[in-house]
């Protein structure tokens, strides 16, 4: 006889996955590529993106490469638990626009069993760490670093260049205002005085 402690099956778990990286390096992309599988096992899905992020689409998570799948914009992070309520899967795209308070959501709709795939930038156009994605990567049970191709020299590149003058830390853009690049040839603005 087996032991109250152990069961025939594994309980319903939860889980976060977070994939991290610089623009143009497929993040969107790999989201959606999760998402449309979860979909395809007859899982249910609700996804979301920020308000802020009307670049291509008002309904739809685009990538810059033009995939797209049907999401919900939300103002706030706290709105997405009351709204994915009967999901499965939980994704959440441009995680770098929502404030702290999604590293709580997160927390609590993968205790609730839901897995959770979020993405977003690591770091900001200065190269500094780029919140919540630092915290979501420390709470997280899978992480994926995506790379682009640097757009000077061709290597791997994991930094985002601001190719405008703008100063403010949050510019939603595309290649009007953005590149890729390496380390060798990102170059930071100057800081602020």
């Amino acid at each position: 006889m087996t032991s109250p402690a152990f069961h025939d099956s594994p309980r319903a778990t939860g889980w976060i996955e977070v994939i991290a990286g610089c623009m143009f390096s497929g993040k969107t992309e790999e989201l959606i590529r999760r998402l449309r599988r979860a979909q395809i096992a007859r899982q249910e899905v609700a996804i979301f993106k920020p308000q802020i992020d009307t670049r291509y689409s008002i309904d739809h998570i685009v990538s810059h490469s033009e995939l797209k799948i049907p999401s919900t914009m939300v103002v706030k992070a706290s709105d997405i638990p009351a709204l994915a309520r009967g999901a499965q899967v939980v994704g959440i795209d441009e995680a770098q626009f929502f404030d702290m308070t999604l590293v709580d959501v997160a927390d609590q709709l993968a205790d609730e069993g839901k897995r959770v795939i979020i993405a977003g930038l690591d770091q900001d156009y200065r190269g500094r760490p780029f919140e919540p994605i630092p915290q979501l990567l420390a709470i997280a049970e899978y992480i994926t670093k995506t790379l682009a191709i640097c757009m000077v020299c061709g290597n791997p590149a994991d930094r985002t260049q601001r190719i405008t003058h703008a100063s403010e830390r949050v510019l939603v853009g595309a290649k009007e205002a953005y590149e890729a690049r390496c380390r060798r040839c990102f170059q930071p603005p100057p800081q602020a005085e």
